[in-house]
């Protein structure tokens, strides 16, 4: 088929005419649309991250919630043999019931005074200072070290003196400090 050269470039003036229409349409009405779409797609992909990392916090949070109060509750079961109240009158009753099971004469010294702890700076408690002095034998005094130690896991033993019998007995003579810690007493709200 042959065609005119009139009609030749009428057709391939309507091709390229047709063909910048397309462009101009992909490049001023589709083009900037799929790049809209593909941004919202970009932010939905970021807004479902951000949502699921929400969502493993908030259940993250209930097993923090338990953690808390797991250690809340060790804390204060912890804290349930301190000293607390008037340390004075705190002394006496445990030291009365605990020497009971020993064959060892103890007398609770000089007067109880409350500082700060001397082993570790800025610790959040108090310590407690109490001497004590008293008469037993060997094994007796050794015995009841090592349970108070071990009894009293926040007491301590300091500057423990031993002297020989004065007399016939065998009894040695014991000094010794204490020191433990005292609770705080809590804030009122």
């Amino acid at each position: 088929m042959k065609l005119s050269k009139e009609k030749r470039d009428q057709l391939i003036l309507t091709g390229i005419g047709t063909l910048v229409v397309a462009l101009a349409i992909w490049y001023l009405w589709i083009s900037p649309r799929y790049t809209a779409i593909k941004n919202y797609t970009g932010q939905i992909g970021r807004q479902q991250d951000t949502l699921k990392d929400m969502a493993d916090t908030i259940s993250k949070a209930a097993a923090a919630a338990d953690q808390l109060h797991d250690a809340t509750n060790a804390l204060v079961q912890a804290e349930s043999d301190l000293a607390s109240g008037d340390p004075n009158a705190w002394i006496y009753d445990p030291i009365r019931h605990f020497k009971a099971r020993y064959k060892v004469d103890i007398t609770v010294g000089n007067q109880a005074a409350v500082e700060d702890v001397d082993l570790i700076t800025g610790f959040p408690y108090k310590q407690l200072r109490f001497g004590m002095s008293g008469t037993g034998y060997y094994h007796d005094l050794g015995r009841f070290i090592a349970d108070f130690e071990n009894e009293f896991p926040h007491a301590r033993i300091v500057n423990l003196r031993i002297e020989p019998p004065s007399d016939a007995t065998e009894k040695l003579n014991f000094r010794m400090d204490i020191i433990t810690l005292v609770k705080q007493n809590e804030p009122q709200s």
